[in-house]
């Protein structure tokens, strides 16, 4: 259904577009006393509108060559329904098309194939230049600003759905290392409170049987020893929820010592520098294990044959760790950690209130971790959620870059192409003078090759489109510049024409003469 009312939307849309350019045509029409000016303006803005959403590249090329056409065919002029259709299909070609290629490769084949329409005697570069202006204007400049719209419309959405997926990615790595983490947590206790809990057992077990106590006593006692029995086993089948639940578990065993032991004999190269923990909590003293573990773990995986700084300080008030590999000799291993150890050490760490800190150091890799001995857990990460921002700000800035080019793009080009046919015009219009004591001393009936050595390299293309005198018949003239500066927008031109190739006719004309 929603299909469907798009589809529609989609097609009133072009129909509203297409009666708007034909518009623009029929007001334009009586401008020009050419009826097939209006003729091929009705067929242009149809064909083009009617293909723009399938073939949009057949359409900008059949919207720029009415560029070409009015300009050079029906009266040297650029029309304004031409410009509009131009904009207009340009624009949606951008939208539409992969690549601004075609707009391109359209700009330039019509530019070329000015070029020998421009040395017509009815054109001249005026017209080409006109041209030009109109394609890299309305042609080219929509074209890239449509491309920069749909760019800015993909990038963004394809940062939102990257953005998800990464957030939903990095939440479930976290939790999943917080879980491993706990249930580690879950571990310790059950191996430290279990064994509390065991030892009163028995000695309440002890004085359960102690001829010295009283009934009431023992009787005491039987109940503590009970309620210390129900309170393991329901510790253990918590602990073991725990282990269902989350990955297997690897209890901290033993002290560090032994840790740094074990690490050595199985060939890393470990120097340490380790108080005792007599005054940090049970807590803090477990995530001290973790921290040096991990960090053991991760220089064996990623750094081998490096050597390995193991420092602990402790006090009263806190504890320190710091573990640092040197690089390894042979380079590290290619790959990357998933991240997951790391997390499950911040989360340890913040949950006895303390700050986790690891990176590269001096080429190798560093871990570092301040425990508080007295101090509640710290506030939960966002866990990297802010990523998400800095993703869609890049794709923000390349989309701002493509609008950049939207709009240096057509003026750079613009000005090449004005300047390079500025300069060709010049070229032409003074190799075109032809000097006032040449022109007198021609006659009428002189030949054409007595008249050659007077005249200038080339004719002038750029003519007056009115006052034109009387052309001879079946003559054939040539014209050349009559002294007025190209500023002067009221040209002025000699016209010599020849019959039989004499001199049939000699004339000066301008369009401020009548």
């Amino acid at each position: 259904m929603k299909e469907a009312t798009r589809v529609r939307w989609r097609v009133t849309f072009d129909v509203l577009l297409w009666a708007a350019l034909c518009g623009f045509v029929v007001l334009d029409g009586p401008l020009d006393p050419n009826v097939w000016e209006l003729v091929y303006g009705l067929v242009s803005v149809t064909l083009a509108m009617a293909t723009a959403r399938v073939y949009p590249a057949f359409a900008l090329a059949v919207a720029m060559a009415t560029a070409l056409v009015i300009a050079f065919g029906w009266g040297g002029r650029v029309a304004v329904w031409e410009f509009f259709l131009i904009v207009v299909i340009s624009y949606l070609a951008g939208l539409r098309l992969a690549r601004a290629r075609v707009a391109m490769i359209c700009f330039f084949a019509i530019a070329v194939a000015g070029i020998p329409l421009a040395f017509l005697p009815t054109a001249g570069f005026d017209a080409w230049g006109a041209v030009l202006g109109t394609l890299a204007f309305a042609g080219v400049a929509p074209c890239l600003l449509g491309r920069h719209v749909r760019l800015r419309r993909e990038l963004a959405q394809d940062g939102w759905r990257r953005a998800e997926e990464m957030e939903s990615r990095h939440r479930l790595v976290a939790q999943e290392a917080r879980l491993r983490e706990r249930a580690r947590i879950a571990s310790d206790m059950h191996d430290s409170l279990g064994h509390e809990l065991s030892l009163i057992a028995v000695r309440a077990a002890a004085l359960e049987v102690d001829s010295e106590l009283g009934e009431e006593q023992r009787e005491a006692a039987g109940q503590l020893r009970a309620g210390a029995a129900t309170a393991t086993e329901r510790l253990r089948e918590i602990i073991g929820v725990l282990r269902e639940d989350a990955a297997p578990i690897e209890p901290v065993q033993g002290d560090l010592g032994e840790l740094i032991d074990r690490a050595r004999a199985s060939g890393i190269e470990i120097g340490a520098r380790i108080d005792k923990l007599d005054g940090a909590p049970p807590m803090v003293a477990r995530a001290v294990y973790r921290v040096v573990q991990e960090g053991l773990t991760n220089a064996a995986k990623y750094a081998p044959g490096a050597a390995v700084t193991v420092v602990v300080t402790s006090n009263n008030e806190s504890t320190d760790v710091r573990l640092r590999n040197a690089p390894p000799p042979a380079g590290p291993l290619p790959g990357r950690s998933g991240q997951r150890g790391l997390i499950g050490l911040q989360e340890r760490v913040r949950l006895v209130g303390g700050s986790l800190t690891a990176g590269p150091a001096d080429g190798g890799f560093e871990v570092a971790a301040s425990l508080p001995h007295d101090s509640a857990p710290a506030p939960e990460q966002d866990d990297g959620i802010g990523q998400a921002a800095r993703e869609l700000e890049r794709a923000r800035r390349a989309v701002r870059s493509s609008l950049v080019q939207a709009i240096v793009v057509p003026l750079a080009l613009f000005g090449v192409v004005i300047g390079g046919a500025g300069v060709t015009f010049l070229v032409q219009w003074s190799s075109s003078e032809l000097p006032p004591d040449s022109y007198a001393r021609i006659q009428i009936g002189m030949p054409h090759a007595a008249v050659e050595p007077l005249l200038p390299a080339r004719q002038r293309t750029t003519l007056p489109s009115i006052n034109v005198p009387p052309q001879p018949y079946r003559s054939t003239c040539e014209y050349y510049g009559a002294g007025r500066s190209w500023l002067n927008f009221n040209y002025a031109v000699y016209r010599l024409c020849f019959v039989d190739d004499r001199v049939a006719s000699k004339d000066l004309y301008s369009e401020d003469e009548p």
